[in-house]
């Protein structure tokens, strides 16, 4: 699989990564054998970049555990990214912001141990804590990575003036944010990114699942699925939808493509420095979203695009948007 370099700091990774947060949470009962082959499945298929997170396990580290246990025989050859930033103290009451330089050495000491490594490749900061200065964050960061722990920083969810800032203490590697046919608000951040040579990781680049053709209305997933709840799968927002991804699936079978690989070539094709992670427990799934990195779209099929979503989905992403400062 093509490689793509993400920031101006060194980091290269795969054009298609691979997000593990659905292995453990939010998107109903989890089985981490099928999580643990389905990473390396990846893997073979090509697959350099895996995301994980303190938060993925709970506060249990089951999430980096997992993803640790898949990795464990390459290692080497992989790019391991993980994240802090919450309050897990008490899972039974909900959590909050934490980026305290305290709570941050202590979560990178729990995810080396969980993900079984003697470095994090990608150390984010998984929201932004109005609580702790940003400077702060930035530098307890830049102890870790002079101390060999860590080797390049992301912030996840962090608007423009939080990136300057951050950078001009520790240079910022990777943006996460939600991005994808669906979601384009963070588009407007794309020339300060360039500007600071900061690459660029794209979550939920399938819209959760919904460009994949297989979405059903709210009400119809496990109970424990976020799906129950996303703004995209109520009524209105829901049957808007799924014609856009019908006229998209159109448009992707005319080219011999799967909708998800369509969506995914789009990304990739937003820029050089962009590199979406989707995720899946599904093996079949992961061919599939690696076969999107070998899909070219040509100006007319991104017009087509265009015209079916012009500026994204219907409905926001959360309930709860989050505001980038």
């Amino acid at each position: 699989m093509q490689q793509r370099t993400l920031g101006s700091q060194g980091l290269t990774v795969s054009a298609i990564g691979y997000g593990s947060m659905g292995l453990t949470m939010a998107y109903g009962p989890t089985d981490e054998q099928a999580g643990v082959a389905a990473i390396r499945r990846a893997h073979d298929l090509g697959v350099t970049f895996f995301d994980t997170a303190e938060l993925y396990g709970w506060g249990t580290g089951s999430n980096e555990i997992l993803v640790g246990k898949a990795v464990k025989d390459f290692r080497d050859e992989v790019v391991l990214a993980t994240k802090f930033g919450f309050d897990l103290s008490n899972p039974a009451t909900g959590f909050g912001l934490n980026s305290r330089p305290d709570n941050i050495r202590k979560v990178t000491d729990n995810s080396l141990r969980y993900l079984g490594t003697d470095h994090i490749d990608v150390l984010y900061q998984h929201r932004v804590d109005p609580d702790v200065p940003i400077e702060d964050v930035a530098g307890t960061v830049k102890e870790l990575i002079d101390a060999g722990k860590v080797k390049y920083f992301g912030l996840s969810e962090a608007g423009p003036e939080t990136i300057r800032k951050a950078h001009a203490v520790q240079p910022v590697s990777v943006l996460q944010t939600e991005y994808s046919l669906f979601e384009r608000d963070v588009e407007q951040l794309f020339p300060l990114l360039e500007e600071l040579g900061i690459g660029f990781v794209a979550y939920s680049p399938l819209g959760r699942g919904f460009i994949t053709g297989t979405a059903k209305p709210a009400g119809q997933y496990d109970e424990t699925d976020m799906r129950n709840h996303d703004p995209r799968w109520q009524p209105g927002n829901f049957e808007k939808n799924v014609e856009a991804v019908d006229k998209l699936t159109d448009l992707a079978t005319s080219k011999g493509v799967t909708v998800s690989q369509l969506a995914l070539a789009w990304l990739l094709a937003q820029g050089e420095h962009i590199v979406p992670i989707p995720g899946t427990r599904s093996a079949a799934r992961i061919e599939e979203n690696a076969g999107a990195a070998a899909v070219t779209l040509t100006q007319a099929d991104l017009a087509t695009i265009r015209e079916i979503l012009p500026t994204g989905g219907f409905g926001a992403r959360y309930a709860e948007v989050p505001t980038w400062i």
